[in-house]
């Protein structure tokens, strides 16, 4: 099990400083969406650079255009990329034959799907590597966990790896290490912390 640190609302000096303080318990930095849309590849090659031995995830939630755009990651040094589990079988098998050429990861983030047992089959059969149980911050503000989609995954993947995101910290990562997933991501709970090298040990441990 490992767990990913999700850097979204933070600047890419703050973002270096963080991961230094923190390395010894992640094993996968994400650059988050709004940092790709703020800053582009640049944080996958500086944290690439910086810290060889942590895995990058670059989080385009890729929707069209699935090889040109993971390409685009992977090149500056991405180990894994996402893409959308809604968007069409062409695009994520784009994704999916860009990995193999350049040696990564896919992700399909299934954030908003409705037939998830259905939709889980099609991903296998494509031949991604992840499928990520998301609640995204609109949602979790609604009252809504990761939780019970984390279950059907679980239940239902037969050869994918599952990693599950959605705001969890410290207090709810049992819940979560129970059910098993492959990777476990923390955002907020670590980067909005006040001692965020205290509570990402925690949850190391924890986990």
């Amino acid at each position: 099990m490992k767990l990913q640190l999700a850097l979204d609302d933070i600047t890419l000096k703050n973002a270096i400083q963080l991961v230094e303080e923190v390395k010894d318990f992640v094993d996968v930095v994400e650059i988050g969406t709004p940092m790709v849309i703020e800053y582009g590849m640049e944080p996958v090659r500086v944290m690439k650079e910086k810290f060889p031995e942590i895995e990058i995830l670059a989080d385009l939630k890729i929707m069209d255009a699935g090889y040109y755009e993971a390409e685009k990651a992977l090149k500056a040094g991405a180990d894994y990329i996402t893409v959308l589990g809604v968007t069409d079988n062409l695009t994520i098998k784009g994704c999916v034959d860009a990995a193999k050429d350049y040696k990564g990861k896919v992700v399909v983030d299934m954030i908003c799907i409705q037939n998830m047992e259905e939709r889980i089959r099609k991903m296998e059969e494509l031949g991604v590597d992840y499928v990520s149980v998301h609640v995204g911050v609109d949602q979790q503000a609604a009252g809504r966990t990761p939780l019970d989609d984390l279950k059907i995954m679980t239940e239902n993947v037969t050869c994918a790896k599952v990693s599950v995101a959605g705001g969890i910290n410290a207090d709810t990562i049992t819940s979560y290490k129970a059910l098993n997933p492959d990777i476990i991501i923390v955002g907020g709970g670590i980067t909005h912390a006040k001692d965020p090298k205290f509570v990402a040990k925690a949850i190391h441990d924890a986990m």
